[in-house]
């Protein structure tokens, strides 16, 4: 199938082939029919990515500082990396869809396959929505009026937080798009609106919608016009709609009000409030977020958790369903908004149009084609074949995943192992290709099954969230493949025991497949050194690892038990393996120690000291920590012994203390050992060698971890 993506690097809009999607459990699978570009957020994107690195900083000054810390950790040529990377993903845009039901996922109700559907998707032919983000489209309303639903829940939503009654005056301060949709809301409320905007053009229309407006181009002076507007008493509120970066919207807004007057910010303006403005009328102001309750609720969104109406009326479906109401009653009329239609296949043109400027626009929409989509789960990437990929190789490798850190790290470590790439596979599609292009796969597909029966491939990596990741080995194993699984391995001990089922089943056969995970903090040429020095060292070792882990929020997929495991499991398995690979010995003994859980941490288990002691007794101390500052260093580890000491800090510098003929070594780039375990589980495989790390100790430090995990977090 075909997606609009944009390049965040140049800006440039293109129509990519990706591999069709799949139905997916608490989704709709929809046929795109229209979709309509954003003026005003799509705008801002295509504007952003055509822009230089000075101007990309400036438009986003907290992102600077984020980076300006990354340096002073991790070093320059890390976080150039880093940045550049994050520029290179494409982005899918568009989020106004309208299409045809073509399947329904487990535990969808309410929709049946044939469907009119307006939903928040983006500018495919084929999308893939929650169940929460869409809504059945009346008959009344075309498929182009459909497209505007979205646009319109930001609108109303915004209107809701200002709570209108009949009679009253408001104004609209921004005529665009969401600014000409709130001005009919309002009138269809009962309330009198005037509308403000620098373009007669849309003044006109707002005019032709029943406000009243503000004559810009002649001088006009807004305040005083509301003024006369209210009778004298001041409007009762204001809607900003406009995108700005002045503060003169919000100023003016607060010089119209009348005391006790409502502002909502529904679009982009500068912040620098008057505090005189605010004072002395006792104006409220809010921030209205996108299409309504629910919106950026993980549970709600994704995982299909309905508010109770009883208590939240109007969530984000219930906005999409009013609108489409309105428009169905006549009391919506979005047609004349409508300036551009552009085939699909032409939507760069649009996007054009949006950059440029070049003639005057608000409502583009895009057409779908007719006729069958391509559903191919799988696309030829047309890579060159080169000459590990046309002759057999010892390693032929799929991915499962594609996301930040596969794509960043991952993926370009095991394309510099020699390695043949063969398939990459991801649920969304985007990422595959964008990856696979990027380093040689031949192939891009959403068809994870597929690729695990797959003859061609004996190797699997496995990058996917960490709740699939024991049944993706599971499965690779017995399909007799290789596997290396990005930590951790499991996160239940019900999900280990599986996996160790499965490994001694494959073992059973001729040839026994590797398993390796990605504890790659073991291979980094530091952690290599400080190895070689310990072992001289008869005597027990104590071990202090300080891991400045940086805050998530409680609602982060990785703090979910469930999808993520928190961050002991998913995180700090590194360092348990870390420990116990410098010890060189098993590990007999653990504790856990917490911060509860309340009110005031909803977390608790992200701040937590693991005590290990070895079979050998040395002994050694993990603090994980979040409640950190990010200019102290992330990852610190020291090993004391025999009147030594040794120091890590971030995988850049180790300094020795004590230590007879050395003194420490440093690295010109932070180096975590990502490429050498990629390698290392390449190389095994090709000399027919034993996995990197042994089975057993797999078992014992996912085991630790995940018991670990358990207690942290009070079970």
């Amino acid at each position: 199938m075909k997606q609009i993506l944009q390049s965040l690097q140049n800006g440039q809009s293109d129509i990519a082939d990706v591999p069709a999607l799949g139905v997916v459990a608490g989704k709709l699978l929809i046929v795109s029919r229209r979709s309509l570009v954003s003026a005003g957020t799509e705008r801002m994107l295509v504007n952003f990515g055509r822009g230089g690195w000075i101007a990309k900083a400036r438009q986003q000054p907290d992102k600077v500082l984020q980076v300006l810390d990354k340096v002073r950790t991790d070093g320059l040529m890390t976080t150039v990396e880093a940045v550049q990377s994050k520029l290179d993903e494409p982005l899918a845009l568009g989020y106004c869809n309208v299409g045809v039901v073509d399947a329904v996922g487990v535990g969808v109700e309410g929709f049946s396959v044939g469907d009119r559907i307006a939903s928040s998707g983006p500018h495919a032919e084929m999308v893939s929505v929650p169940r929460n983000l869409c809504a059945r489209i009346p008959e009344a309303v075309s498929d182009e009026e459909a497209a505007f639903t979205v646009i319109g829940a930001i609108g109303l939503q915004g209107i809701r937080l200002a709570n209108p009654t009949l009679g009253e005056t408001f104004v609209v301060t921004g005529l665009g798009l969401v600014g000409l949709v709130t001005v009919q809301l309002l009138r269809a409320a009962g309330c009198r609106v005037l509308g403000i905007d620098p373009d007669p053009a849309k003044a006109e229309m707002a005019r032709a919608f029943g406000a009243e407006t503000v004559a810009l181009d002649k001088g006009e002076d807004p305040v005083s016009v509301a003024a006369a507007f209210s009778r004298g008493r001041g409007v009762d509120g204001v809607l900003i709609t406009a995108s700005t970066k002045s503060n003169e919207p919000v100023s003016q807004a607060a010089r119209m009000c009348r005391k006790r007057g409502r502002i909502v910010l529904v679009g982009v303006v500068g912040l620098e409030l008057s505090r005189a403005d605010f004072f002395e009328k006792e104006l409220t102001f809010q921030v209205s977020c996108s299409y309504g309750p629910g919106r950026y609720d993980e549970a709600y969104e994704q995982k299909g958790q309905d508010y109770p109406a009883g208590f939240v009326r109007w969530t984000e479906q219930r906005n999409f369903e009013a609108v489409l109401d309105m428009m169905a009653s006549g009391a919506l009329d979005v047609k004349p908004l409508i300036t551009h239609r552009f085939p699909f296949e032409q939507a760069p043109k649009a996007y054009d149009l949006l950059a440029s400027g070049s003639e005057p626009y608000l409502g583009i929409l895009l057409e779908y084609p007719p006729g069958d989509v391509n559903r191919a789960r799988t696309v030829h990437l047309g890579n060159a074949v080169d000459a590990r990929t046309a002759e057999p190789q010892p390693v032929r490798l799929g991915v499962i995943g594609a996301g930040n850190y596969a794509g960043r790290v991952l993926i370009p470590a095991f394309a510099r192992t020699g390695a043949a790439l063969d398939t990459i596979a991801n649920s969304g599609g985007i990422n595959g290709v964008h990856y696979g292009r990027k380093h040689g796969f031949q192939k891009a597909t959403t068809a994870i099954d597929e690729l695990m029966v797959d003859a061609n491939i004996n190797a699997v990596v496995i990058a996917t969230r960490h709740d699939s990741h024991a049944r993706f080995v599971s499965d690779a194993l017995r399909a007799g493949k290789h596997v290396f699984c990005e930590k951790p391995l499991a996160l239940t001990l019900d999900e280990l025991q599986s996996v160790e089922q499965a490994y001694q089943e494959a073992g059973a056969a001729d040839t026994a497949p590797l398993l390796m995970v990605g504890f790659n903090r073991r291979f980094s040429p530091l952690t290599q050194k400080m190895k070689t020095l310990l072992a001289a060292v008869g005597e027990p070792k104590s071990f202090v690892i300080t891991v400045n882990a940086g805050a998530i929020p409680a609602e982060h997929w990785t703090q979910d038990v469930a999808v993520g495991g928190g961050r002991i499991i998913g995180e700090a398995c590194h360092f348990i393996d870390l420990m116990r690979f410098l010890a060189g010995t098993s590990i007999v003994g653990w504790g856990v120690q917490s911060v509860a859980r309340g009110e005031r941490d909803p977390v608790g288990d992200d701040k937590a000291t693991i005590h290990l002691t070895f079979a050998d007794g040395s002994f050694g101390s993990i603090h994980y920590l979040a409640s950190g500052h990010r200019s102290f260093p992330k990852e610190r580890i020291e090993a004391f012994c025999a009147g030594r000491v040794l120091q890590l800090d971030n995988f850049r510098r180790l300094r020795a203390y004590g230590w007879p003929g050395f003194k420490g070594m440093r690295l010109w780039r932070q180096d975590k050992g990502q490429r050498a375990c990629a390698a290392a589980f390449v190389d095994a495989i090709g000399r027919g060698e034993a996995a990197p790390i042994v089975f057993n100790e797999l078992l014992e430090v996912s085991r630790v971890t995940i018991e670990a995990g358990v207690q942290a977090r009070g079970g």
